[in-house]
């Protein structure tokens, strides 16, 4: 069942901030081309990265230890993608935010690898140029990079679409990782965290 939750300012930048299906990826000041290196310092050496898992992975690991799920449905081909892996995924509080709550999971949104899960194995789909793991866990909506949040027993929490920058995405992943979706809308969550 889809939980739907509110998150109408983030969602309306993200959105402005993503590459859709069919379109090239954006080219702005901020939008890394491929090959692009960005100026910012890199983290520290001894800085916390994200474990990365398979969705198969994660979906083993969560019958041992009940934890959350985030996504991050990406393609080759998009920059903005490639921005988030750069900035976002390198900061240091999203990685440790990632591995208290979450199980990672990167996933090709063009991927052409077959992926079975709980029995059903899910193929490339070639009449909709992305992989048919993707196209259910956007709703059919193939905008990247979205981020999709899981919860504990692998029910849709909610999809979030486009660039994040790290300040935002860890607002998200305190969000639903504490468990504030469960009392509150993101909106009024979003009022009080400020």
């Amino acid at each position: 069942m889809l939980k739907r939750t509110l998150l109408p300012a983030l969602i309306a930048t993200a959105l402005l901030t993503s590459c859709q299906k069919n379109m090239p990826p954006v080219a702005s000041a901020d939008a890394p081309t491929a090959g692009a290196t960005t100026d910012k310092a890199q983290a520290p050496a001894k800085a916390e990265k994200i474990k990365w898992l398979t969705i198969e992975q994660a979906a083993a690991r969560i019958k041992e230890e009940p934890r959350k799920v985030v996504i991050d449905v990406y393609t080759d081909w998009c920059g903005w993608c490639k921005k988030m892996d750069k900035s976002t995924f390198t900061d240091p509080e999203v990685a440790a935010l990632i591995n208290k709550h979450y199980y990672a999971v990167k996933l090709d949104a063009e991927g052409q690898e077959p992926i079975t899960l709980n029995g059903h194995t899910y193929t490339f789909k070639p009449e909709y140029r992305s992989h048919e793991l993707a196209v259910a866990l956007l709703n059919g909506q193939m905008s990247y990079p979205t981020t999709v949040y899981l919860d504990e027993k692998f029910n849709m929490l909610a999809p979030v679409p486009g660039y994040l920058d790290a300040k935002n995405f860890s607002k998200i992943l305190r969000y639903f990782g504490e468990d504030h979706h469960k009392q509150m809308d993101f909106k009024a969550y979003d009022k009080q965290s400020k």
